[in-house]
């Protein structure tokens, strides 16, 4: 009689759990949503989320607060979301790092397929190879031959080991085999700075970030890392237009929710992150910055997360970097 009574107050208690479960779903979002960018606040990444998901907020009639948590190139903010609750109110918005810091830090602090789920969110950061104007070269063709010819002698200005910046430049001195000397930033204004001084000889930089100078003249465009040219810079080929196919890596940033978030709230907000993006304010938004973006369903963003976080780690693995 007891093991029945029991039986019973367990299934009692189970559909109470579970009724609540669904009514917290149901009724999602009822408190403010807790948005981390892993970087500096003002850089790419922040703008993106910004754009976004003030958008989402306004649909979803609820407070959005975003987070600019930077520190130990993306870690602190990235490990804080992985241990967050799973819930549906704490997201993380970032890029190719989440992929590839697990393989750059012995103790990144998350697993990216094990831990997160990307819910969102496919912009795609187009981005421009430089040199200063007094460089002696008017294509990256003759740029790689005069690296070639001077291996080691031409510094990279680096806004973050991982970061989606470096992954492009990995990408290219592998394609193009030379080899330039790494001077590791904190982010990418203070090394346009520094090329645009001559301090630096070469970098790779969003092009939101270096189209006003190309058109000052203070910086040299070699090569757009977009698939087709950019109307904004028509004479400046492609990376695969001159002659680096191979080098062709577009990064892009993402949402990302702890993975035990329940498959009902993924679903709603993915549903919001995507009508967001499909919002014309949203898209004027990050057109002016450069960054196009689309919606994407659940399975193809699955797709492309698993097929980057292979293909990335390729390219880590091949440039040599040892885990810090």
């Amino acid at each position: 009689m007891n093991g029945l009574r029991n039986l019973g107050l367990a299934a009692s208690m189970a559909a109470m759990l579970f009724g609540a479960g669904a009514r917290a779903e149901s009724d999602y979002p009822n408190r403010p949503i807790h948005i981390v960018v892993p970087y500096p606040a003002g850089g790419i990444v922040d703008i993106v989320a910004r754009a976004v998901t003030e958008q989402i907020g306004r649909d979803f009639k609820q407070a959005i607060v975003v987070e600019a948590r930077p520190g130990a190139n993306s870690n602190i903010g990235t490990a804080a979301v992985a241990r967050s609750e799973p819930d549906g109110y704490t997201w993380l918005v970032t890029g190719p790092a989440v992929l590839v810091n697990p393989v750059l830090y012995k103790d990144a602090g998350w697993d990216t397929l094990k831990d997160f789920k990307c819910v969102g969110l496919a912009v795609w950061n187009q981005s421009v190879a430089l040199v200063n104007p007094s460089m002696p070269v008017k294509t990256l063709g003759e740029f790689v031959e005069l690296a070639r010819a001077r291996p080691g002698q031409f510094n990279f200005g680096n806004p973050g080991t991982g970061s989606s910046i470096d992954l492009s430049a990995q990408k290219l001195f592998q394609a193009a085999n030379i080899k330039l000397t790494n001077i590791g930033y904190k982010g990418q204004p203070q090394a346009l700075v520094d090329l645009m001084s001559n301090l630096m000889h070469f970098e790779i930089v969003s092009l939101a970030l270096a189209l006003p100078h190309i058109k000052q003249g203070t910086v040299k465009p070699l090569a757009v890392f977009t698939d087709k040219r950019v109307p904004d810079l028509p004479d400046v080929p492609t990376i695969a237009e001159a002659g680096y196919a191979d080098a062709a890596y577009v990064p892009w940033y993402g949402i990302y929710v702890p993975s035990a978030t329940p498959d009902a709230l993924v679903a709603k907000i993915h549903a919001g992150i995507n009508a967001a993006l499909e919002n014309p304010q949203v898209q004027r938004e990050l057109s002016v910055a450069d960054i196009p973006g689309k919606p994407m369903r659940l399975n193809d963003l699955a797709g492309l997360m698993r097929a980057d976080h292979d293909k990335l780690r390729g390219v880590i693995e091949a440039s040599g970097i040892k885990p810090q």
